[in-house]
């Protein structure tokens, strides 16, 4: 591919190339349907498994009040909780694809999968979460798809009965994937793009770049073969639902929609994988692309103020960094609440609204035929990230770099909630097997505070919200604790997403938790 003047390349459909993904690591386990039968549901569900929990004065996770007990007293759960049925979904393993020897993608160990299908479906999960790459379907050419690798797996999971959360991924994993390397990058032809022009991605002050995906800067600049990214992802998607027409509102009930690193709506503030960042550190802005600094610069102008448009705050730390000492997320007059810190708070956190509002439009649009067919049930769903660590501080320094203009003195999730309810779009969050007490409190962590916010913004916007845990979990506490905030009484949860399946479910001591759990989300007792 030959350079051109525009900063992408020329457009050739080059030959197929191989796949850079790593060899899966999930493993077949022929036991996993005999474990399932030997599970006694009555014996684990009486020892109280899903349980209204405190922490204990240690920090520690106490079970004091079983289910059965809780629900005897009808104190603290309201009746249309009770009668609500939280549909739980498995995410596929991040490994699920691979290649052959030929270069073609397939899915990797599919005996296992297989096998993995049915003792979920068994267990009473309703269905699977499944990531859809588009550096898997768009990889080597624009607008050529390979949608059957995808075909494939939807055809086996609707054999098994199971419904279907598909998560259209306009990012990369490469970082994050359990390995540590290996993962699905963005197409190769956006690569080679991005090799001639770094802009293409987010930037730190420090010029570093983040390929795991491209800067909102380029939502509306045509820089991919005459395509802004904007219409990169509106034809991925179209291309999607002309594919799984048939799917979709039947098999297929929830679709999100990519927005950022991860699926999540914010910046990649806080890089993991690459040693330029580790928790609890405040993170970084990501504004240093060419691109979005001529938006900051217009934007200051506008305001009358150029000098705001020369740069990000110069004063606001590093990866790093923690609050104290750092001016910026100080109450100082060159902190957050000066005029120009609201000013590039505003601007920064606006752009982010912008950009899932133009991508959310594209998709509620082709979602509509569906909606408007009373036989079929399908939501448009978007995922924010959880960013708790350093909640209870004034300025929420975490927040504000990933884009979220969240501070004790304004709600930065509102602004996103009424953007959801414009498109009908569900709200995704995690953290739901967190505790406060779980982190330390030099840390000024709270999960929960972070939820319940949550939770206000999306009863007061009428928005349905989805949840999902952050780390693996396996323990009847960690458990409890999703069914809690799942059937919490403010807020009964539209669905559930299990992150993620892998070997380690199906462990004898890790199944003989789960299966219980899944029955208890299945029946809202």
């Amino acid at each position: 591919m030959g350079m051109i003047e525009s900063g992408g390349v020329a457009c050739k459909c080059t030959g197929r190339r191989s796949y850079g993904f790593r060899e899966a690591t999930f493993h077949e386990n022929r036991i996993f349907l005999s474990n399932l039968r030997s599970v006694s549901m009555t014996p684990l569900l009486l020892n109280g498994l899903c349980c209204t929990r405190w922490p204990s004065v240690a920090g520690t996770r106490t079970c004091i009040l079983s289910m059965d007990d809780r629900e005897k007293s009808g104190s603290t759960m309201l009746e249309s909780s009770r009668q609500k049925r939280v549909p739980l979904y498995v995410m596929m393993p991040a490994d699920t694809f691979g290649i052959d020897a030929s270069g073609s993608p397939r899915i990797r160990k599919i005996k296992a999968i297989t096998v993995s299908l049915k003792a979920l479906k068994l267990a009473g999960v309703h269905g699977i979460a499944v990531e859809v790459w588009w550096g898997i379907v768009e990889r080597f050419s624009p607008l050529a798809y390979n949608w059957s690798l995808y075909e494939e797996l939807f055809q086996l999971i609707s054999q098994m009965g199971l419904k279907l959360h598909v998560a259209l991924s306009f990012h990369s994993n490469r970082r994050t994937s359990s390995s540590g390397s290996g993962g699905v990058s963005l197409p190769l032809w956006i690569l080679e793009i991005g090799e001639h022009n770094k802009d293409i991605y987010y930037q730190d002050q420090n010029g570093f770049s983040n390929d795991a995906y491209l800067t909102l800067g380029v939502d509306q600049i045509p820089l991919f073969c005459g395509r802004t990214a904007i219409q990169c992802y509106e034809d991925f998607m179209f291309s999607f639902f002309n594919k799984f027409d048939s799917f979709i509102g039947n098999v297929i009930e929830e679709i999100s929609v990519g927005l950022g690193p991860s699926g999540e709506l914010r910046y990649p503030a806080h890089p993991f994988g690459d040693g330029r960042w580790e928790f609890p550190g405040i993170g970084e802005f990501q504004c240093y692309d060419k691109y979005m600094m001529e938006d900051l610069r217009m934007a200051a102008a506008q305001e009358g103020k150029p000098q705001w448009g020369d740069k990000g705050p110069q004063n606001a730390g590093y990866y790093n960094s923690l609050p104290s000492g750092v001016p910026f997320f100080g109450e100082g007059e060159e902190g957050f609440l000066s005029d120009y810190g609201r000013f590039f708070l505003e601007w920064y956190s606006g752009r982010l609204i912008q950009h899932a509002d133009a991508i959310l439009a594209k998709a509620a649009n082709m979602l509509k035929k569906y909606q408007e067919n009373k036989r079929t049930t399908v939501i448009l769903v978007a995922k924010i990230g959880g960013i708790y660590w350093w909640y209870w501080t004034f300025s929420h320094p975490a927040e504000l770099t990933s884009g979220y203009y969240n501070t004790a003195y304004r709600d930065g999730y509102d602004p996103i909630a009424l953007m959801l309810s414009r498109h009908g779009a569900a709200l995704h969050i995690s953290c739901l097997e967190m505790l406060d007490s779980e982190t330390s409190p030099a840390y000024l962590c709270s999960p929960e505070g972070l939820l319940e916010q949550i939770r206000t913004v999306s009863k007061k916007r009428t928005i349905r919200l989805i949840g999902r845990n952050t780390n693996e979990q396996f323990n009847k506490a960690g458990l409890c604790q999703i069914y809690a905030n799942c059937y919490h009484p403010k807020a009964v949860v539209r669905a559930f997403t299990f992150f993620r399946m892998n070997d380690k479910i199906f462990r004898v001591e890790n199944w003989k938790n789960f299966v219980p759990f899944v029955r208890k989300m299945s029946t809202g007792l």
